[in-house]
């Protein structure tokens, strides 16, 4: 006879949770493994576990707002004749005309300018809409090479060729036929209604001597006028900072994989890569060693959600970051108002991730002509202006508590560590102790 001890609750196995076991059931009924948009969903390390060190006596803080902090950042200094000045170190990434719509692209151009920093066009080609409304934009060169040709590259006013993503390094993005309309198909040179996979490498390079070959074909169609980027996925961040720094990059976009993407494979998107907090560091000090940090900038993305996350990553030696699911947001997507219609998805505001179906009630990431039509560009560009504005401000506040008067001049030593895990890969101090894993003594 089995006994049941009627006081303990029955347990379900924390390996095998309610999520994994409803995963197996699908996986058996359908055959088909999950696609989804955004990016990780699993908790990993990140800027949440490191706090700034403000001044007291030992440091100096300026006073509120009436001393200057300085926002300002160049681009491209390295080769560029016409390097790109911003007015804030926060960029917006990379996100195509066909994931998102034209209203929403449009939106992003125009909160991007009135805030003075740069968009960026993403997989797909240039529309007409972006380029007009985004005082400056950043052209993808991506492994598909969609809508990719040399007028457009000139009209650009810097090239970003996308080596990987942070969501999905080593892998190929996806546009399902639901998204391929007549104007994407023409743009892209596909069929219409057609499910497409971009490829996961460049067709014509392969390593880093090609990748240099490739970028000075770039500068010559562009009169070596524009600063080229090279962006990679958060994976082995120091050789990929090096070998791109060795290519001829002028900026290097690293993307950890709490970065979103269109759609992909759930099981890349949450086992594939390294958290933003780790990739940080390796990449500066591939650009120490070779004695180019700060003449080649470094922008960083993936999970960049506030002033405070801002201010982190310039602290740990990055010159910018990018955003790009918080500048959706901002234009309006996962929105509660239209909860009754995610409801009717099966998923809930906050929860919805199905982009590549092309049904998102927000009007953002489809192509349905009703469904765009719920974008208000010039709205939602404010709203993104608003959004930009806020977070620079507490970059601006937290700067000046920690006594300095440009965003830049934050560093490590301004900052601690709540977790062994965010010590060691920020390399700062656990809280309260001059220690992190890795340095060594007590």
């Amino acid at each position: 006879m089995t006994y049941h001890n009627p006081f303990t609750p029955p347990r379900k196995s924390a390996t095998f949770d309610d999520y994994t076991l409803a995963e197996i059931r699908r996986a058996a009924a359908t055959g088909i493994y999950d696609i989804r948009g955004a990016g990780t969903k699993r908790k990993v390390p990140h800027f949440d576990d490191l706090l700034f060190l403000g001044a007291s006596i030992s440091r100096y803080p300026l006073e509120g707002y009436r001393e200057k902090c300085d926002t300002s950042v160049v681009l491209g200094t390295r080769y560029a004749k016409k390097p790109i000045h911003l007015k804030i170190p926060i960029t917006i990434a990379g996100m195509s005309f066909g994931a998102l719509s034209g209203p929403a692209k449009e939106a992003l151009g125009r909160g991007a300018t009135i805030s003075g920093t740069s968009t960026t066009t993403g997989d797909g080609g240039m529309t007409d809409e972006e380029r007009g409304h985004s005082e400056t934009l950043v052209y993808q060169y991506l492994p598909s090479r969609y809508g990719m040709n040399p007028k457009d590259l000139r009209r650009a006013d810097a090239i970003e060729v996308v080596v990987g993503q942070g969501a999905k390094p080593g892998g190929g993005g996806m546009l399902l036929g639901q998204k391929i309309s007549d104007r994407v198909a023409s743009m892209r040179n596909l069929p219409k209604g057609i499910d497409q996979r971009s490829a996961c490498r460049h067709p014509d390079w392969t390593g880093p001597d090609d990748l240099e070959i490739k970028i000075t074909e770039l500068r010559e169609i562009t009169d070596w006028e524009k600063p080229i980027y090279v962006k990679v996925g958060g994976a082995r961040p120091y050789y990929d900072t090096a070998l791109a720094v060795k290519a001829g990059a002028d900026v290097v976009v690293l993307d950890g994989m709490q970065g979103g993407t269109a759609a992909t494979q759930d099981v890349f998107i949450e086992n594939v890569g390294m958290p933003t907090l780790a990739c940080i560091r390796p990449a500066v000090q591939a650009l120490q060693d070779l004695g180019m940090h700060r003449k080649v900038q470094l922008i960083v993305s993936g999970g960049i959600r506030s002033g405070a996350d801002t201010a982190k990553a310039l602290a740990l030696g990055a010159d910018a970051v990018a955003i790009g699911t918080a500048a959706l947001v901002a234009i309006g997507d996962n929105d509660p108002k239209w909860e009754d219609e995610y409801r009717k998805l099966g998923t809930t505001a906050g929860a919805y991730d199905d982009w590549h179906e092309g049904k998102d009630p927000a009007g953002i990431t489809t192509q349905d002509p009703e469904l765009m039509q719920r974008v208000d560009p010039v709205a939602a560009g404010r709203r993104l202006a608003n959004y930009l504005k806020v977070m620079t401000l507490e970059a601006q506040t937290i700067a000046r508590a920690c006594g300095k008067n440009h965003l830049h001049n934050l560093e490590p030593e301004d900052l601690c560590a709540l977790t062994m895990e965010a010590a060691a890969m920020a390399q700062v101090p656990l809280a309260g102790t001059s220690w992190y894993p890795g340095k060594g003594g007590f």
